[in-house]
């Protein structure tokens, strides 16, 4: 008896094919998101677990210098072999652009050495051989080779005209993401550099890793490559895409439910009827049920496939990214995971239950004869949409009261999601009642008409509106933090670069450096820094030098300090601290601070700076007081001030050809900011890339339940035909009601996403990172997204009507009877 049941119910499809099309699209296109998120995360913290073969085992060890501009000499590896470590091995990694813009990592290693590590299946066994056979080979990961679509054999052109090759493909997977392998004398004929990146050594006993690290100079750390610090490093990065993610899952839910509910209300007459020939109440949820799980399946088989193919698309600029930012070498193609699909469809489950669950209620527990009688639920719509309000009013409270508490992480994701899901609820009850307000109380008949039928057409269009003023806040308050944050790295990089050229000489020779610019007529002044990192309790806290110039003064991004604080800084025993530090340790200016050997007691703190480029606590001190407690230990970095800029260049030359310095070691202020506002934008690039596809699914949403609800209300649309509406207003009606519909939502949504950015700023950033930005408004970039989103609603409101109005009215009108 319960297929005939099925069958009646889904008959209904039939008649409506566009209304699956659209139960079928939201959930579909949440899931994909959420799925192509997720396996992402998931992908990263794989590769993590598993670890490069290159740089974790058997080579768990790696030296490295303290400057990521500086390189290891290759003196010290030589000395280190002759000590007896065997077990270690070179690696100069180098950056390279191909000719189509795609950066790259190569990587120099040395095979004789590789080879005495057969002992355990290594890089070694994929790179010697044809790397001893012919010097030029590269090898490229098999994941990277078919993203690019390079031959076994063929070359790889960079920007800079030079070809390499042989290309040897990887077909042992022990090369990922955007690494490529070369013989180490490749690399230096290419750069003209003989230094070391990383020293990597294998397992060893306890004492010859102590003897390793009294052999380590100053400007280099031994650290052991584990999972958690790179899980740890990137864990904010993760949590970010999952957020965007799990955002546009509950748009896609909300379209999913607006669908369902339209359905189920069309459907009513015949659930009446049903009723009323015998069948059950209990056989109609079974029936019921057994679509919504038909429905969840196949969104989430469509979830899945979408969602693989987005995470294969984004996962090059994430592999990109986290390898410029955490050193994290992540491979370039996503497969398919159990765990994963699992969550998606667990997630997919629960969110359409929970959706459907008060319709499906409503639907079944109407009287039989009401239902029949053609009494449609969508006459409850303005009921509903208060009940929604009051339940609004409950999160926001909430959301008030956590906002009144200490502040953390976690906090500041409750607030978020309380204060999206608040207005989210009462954006329809809203719109509903300015509708509402507006038919009764204007002048003109066809004005009052017009708001009369939009209100009547929230029925089918309130949940789809509600999806797309959050998509559009949720992209604002994403264009908000970037462009906030951008700008707050760009002005306090230019602040802090205040020289002109950065070298980074060797303790040995920075004097005679320093001397050496002083005498230069293009140099105005030379500034040093001293830098040495000192394990506390809280952590590892740098410890850095200041001399005591006007221009160093005001290279320090100060945030707060007490008066005369550079004269305090290097006349008495004070320090200034990093914002972060002072955030989590709970510091304020005037306080006393113990640092710890060989720092010890009774350090005034009188004042904190921002410093954006810092994971650790950071202390600065006079260059006296320096000298005093730290003399012997640390390094040194130079910073020229130059007469006139234009002469940088001439300057490095001179200095690179009477030091013999690596290029590595100098540096001009425009490089470094230009690297770091690059790396900045590729990392950003992916949220506003998964903000724009949250907004193309509510506008995609949004435009399917307008074009489900005006075939629902063709009798409507025929009738007003008949009585002489003509075809260019009807058409006209539908583009200017989802327009005053996008209006309304963008009204609220530029707030809200406003504050959005300023709760993730205010509590998320600053408890996480111990960061304050200030905000900045970008009015141009939030016309942008409107008028865009706009035009698509107008497009989606006169697509529908122009396809009714078709026929002739009388046509029409026979079909809609």
């Amino acid at each position: 008896m319960l297929w005939p049941v099925v069958k009646a119910l889904l008959g209904h499809y039939r008649r409506h094919p566009i209304q699956i099309l659209l139960v079928w699209l939201g959930l579909t296109l949440g899931v994909s998101l959420l799925v192509g998120v997720t396996a992402i995360n998931h992908h990263a913290k794989q590769a993590y677990a598993s670890g490069e073969k290159l740089f974790a085992n058997p080579v768990p060890y790696r030296i490295r210098p303290k400057h990521a501009e500086t390189k290891i000499p290759q003196g010290f590896y030589i000395q280190l072999r002759r000590e007896g470590f065997k077990q270690c091995v070179p690696f100069d990694i180098q950056k390279v652009t191909t000719d189509d813009g795609l950066e790259l990592n190569l990587i120099g290693v040395d095979p004789i050495s590789l080879l005495q590590l057969r002992n355990v299946v290594t890089i070694g066994d994929i790179a010697s051989q044809d790397m001893i056979k012919v010097p030029t080979t590269i090898i490229v990961s098999h994941d990277l080779a078919e993203l690019k679509g390079w031959q076994s054999g063929g070359t790889l052109t960079l920007d800079n005209g030079v070809q390499l090759g042989p290309i040897k493909i990887d077909a042992e997977k022990g090369v990922r993401g955007t690494r490529i392998l070369a013989d180490m004398s490749l690399v230096r004929a290419m750069k003209k550099s003989s230094g070391l990146s990383v020293i990597a050594c294998g397992e060893m006993s306890a004492s010859k890793l102590e003897n390793l690290r009294k052999m380590i100079p100053n400007g280099m750390t031994l650290s052991r490559s584990s999972q958690s610090e790179l899980e740890s490093l990137t864990k904010a990065f993760h949590t970010n895409l999952s957020a965007m993610s799990m955002l546009s899952f509950v748009v896609g839910l909300f379209i999913f439910y607006q669908a369902m509910s339209l359905s189920l209300a069309q459907r009513q007459p015949l659930v009446g009827s049903l009723r009323q020939v015998g069948v059950s109440g209990w056989q109609l949820t079974q029936a019921l049920c057994l679509e919504l799980a038909a429905l969840v399946l196949l969104s989430w088989l469509g979830g899945n496939l979408l969602g693989l193919a987005l995470a294969n698309q984004l996962i090059p600029a994430v592999s990109q990214s986290l390898n410029d930012l955490y050193d994290a070498n992540i491979g370039l193609s996503i497969e398919w995971s159990w765990e994963w699909s699992l969550y998606s469809f667990l997630l997919a489950f629960t969110g359409a239950v929970v959706s459907c669950g008060w319709p499906l209620v409503r639907l079944l527990r109407s009287q039989p004869i009401r239902l029949s009688a053609r009494l449609s639920l969508m006459r409850f719509t303005g009921a509903e949409f208060t009940w929604q309000a009051f339940v609004a009013c409950g999160f926001c409270v909430a959301a008030v009261a956590i906002y009144q508490a200490p502040k953390s992480q976690n906090s500041g994701y409750a607030i978020i999601v309380l204060m999206l899901l608040s207005v989210a609820l009462i954006t329809p009850f809203i719109t509903w009642k300015i509708f509402t307000l507006f038919s009764y109380s204007l002048r003109w008949v066809k004005v009052r008409w017009f708001f009369a039928d939009a209100a009547a057409s929230m029925s089918y269009r309130g949940v789809a509106n509600m999806a797309f003023m959050l998509a559009m806040a949720a992209n604002m308050g994403v264009e908000t933090m970037v462009g906030s944050f951008r700008d707050t790295t760009d002005r306090w990089l230019t602040q802090r670069l205040a020289a002109d050229i950065y070298v980074y000489p060797t303790n040995n020779n920075a004097i005679r450096m320093s001397k050496w610019l002083e005498s230069q007529p293009e140099v105005e002044r030379v500034w040093w820094r001293w830098e040495e990192e000192i394990p506390t309790d809280h952590g590892m806290m740098q410890v850095v030098s200041s001399g005591d110039s006007e221009g160093e003064r005001d290279a320090l991004t100060v945030k707060i300090a007490v008066p005369n604080y550079w004269y305090h800084l290097h006349h008495s025993r004070s320090v200034m601290i990093s914002e972060s530090m002072a955030l989590k340790l709970n510091i304020r200016p005037g306080d006393y601070v113990d640092l710890g050997p060989p720092l010890g007691r009774n350090w005034h703190v009188i004042g904190v700076y921002y410093d954006y480029g810092n994971p650790y606590h950071q202390v600065l001190l006079s260059q006296n007081r320096w000298l005093a407690n730290l003399e012997g230990s640390g390094d040194v970095a130079l910073g020229a001030v130059l007469n006139d800029k234009s002469k940088s260049l001439f300057v490095e030359r001179r200095l690179q050809s009477t030091f013999r310095l690596n290029s590595e070691r100098i540096y001009d202020n425009t490089s470094i900011h230009a690297k770091a506002m690059t790396t900045f934008d590729r990392t950003f690039a992916i949220a506003d890339t998964l903000g724009n596809i949250t907004l193309v699914i509510a506008v995609f949403g949004i435009f399917f339940a307008t074009i489900a609800g005006e075939i629902s209300r063709q009798r409507h649309t025929s009738l007003l035909r008949c009585l002489g509406i003509s075809s260019k207003e009807l058409v006209l009606m539908g583009g200017l009601q989802l327009l005053v519909f996008g209006l309304i939502s963008a009204i609220i949504a530029m707030p809200l996403g406003v504050a959005l950015a300023q709760l993730i700023v205010d509590i998320v950033i600053k408890q996480s990172f111990g960061w304050s930005l200030q905000l900045q408004i970008v009015p141009w970039q939030y016309l942008t997204t409107c008028l865009w989103s706009l035009l698509a609603l107008v497009v989606a409101g006169a697509l529908p009507v122009l396809k009714l109005i078709r026929n002739t009215p009388i046509h029409s009108l026979r079909d809609a009877l």
